[in-house]
């Protein structure tokens, strides 16, 4: 017998925020087909998890969350070049000819999103408003007590068994602050691999949060002439 799943929520305190972690059952069938038409795509990822979320709010009612129909708003719907010429190559890195079928759609197939999360009340309260600060990577290494960690499943899709698609969202809450990673990771296998990023940090001290989007694309191509290249240099001992 398999394990029965159990929906979970767990929430933390930290200062006036309360950060709080939802995790549930794959979106049903009949739930996903009424989504799509409303998202006007031919269909969702294989493993949508619509009711997941990671959510941090202010005593104040204002904050942001992270869940997978609004990161789906921000999929492209009509093909562009880059998803065409994308399908295209993967389709000469295949020998069947009915990938072509499965690649060429209205839509893009990977699910790529800039998602970088979903501002909550009043925007009056919560602005966002561009910065040269940058997060400090070098005081989320210091050596800290780990007082909350979650990790969400938004979806999931495994493109036809030709790669992945996935979007998660992790957090970790330390004494003095916390800190949010989402995560889009594609990888199409014999064309390329995209990581989009949104980083969120906030400090205990402060009365703000630094939010970063970084989006990082290699083709596979350049990845395995790397690799190839690395692995001539000689290694001596010490």
């Amino acid at each position: 017998m398999h394990p029965v799943f159990q929906s979970s929520r767990r929430d933390f305190t930290f200062g006036p925020w309360k950060l709080s972690a939802s995790r549930t059952h794959i979106m049903k069938s009949a739930q996903a087909e009424r989504l799509a038409d409303e998202l006007r795509m031919p269909s969702l990822p294989e493993m949508m998890f619509g009711d997941n979320v990671l959510r941090i709010q202010h005593d104040h009612g204002f904050g942001i969350e992270f869940n997978a129909t609004d990161a789906l708003k921000c999929v492209n719907n009509c093909q562009g070049m880059i998803k065409v010429a994308c399908a295209e190559e993967w389709q000469e890195s295949r020998s069947e000819t009915e990938h072509s079928k499965e690649v060429v759609k209205p839509y893009d197939w990977t699910y790529t999103t800039d998602y970088k999360g979903t501002l909550l009340g009043d925007t009056a309260t919560l602005k966002v408003v561009p910065t040269t600060e940058h997060i400090n990577t070098e005081k989320l290494k210091a050596r800290e007590q780990i007082m909350f960690f979650e990790e969400v499943l938004l979806f999931e899709d495994e493109l036809h068994d030709h790669g992945v698609s996935s979007l998660s969202v992790k957090v970790r809450v330390m004494p003095s602050s916390f800190f949010v990673l989402l995560r889009f990771f594609l990888r199409v296998d014999g064309v390329l691999i995209r990581m989009n990023d949104t980083r969120l940090h906030h400090e205990a001290d402060k009365t703000y949060m630094l939010r970063e989007y970084t989006s990082r694309e290699s083709k596979i191509s350049s990845l395995k002439f790397c690799f190839l290249e690395c692995s001539t240099y000689p290694v001596h001992g010490t």
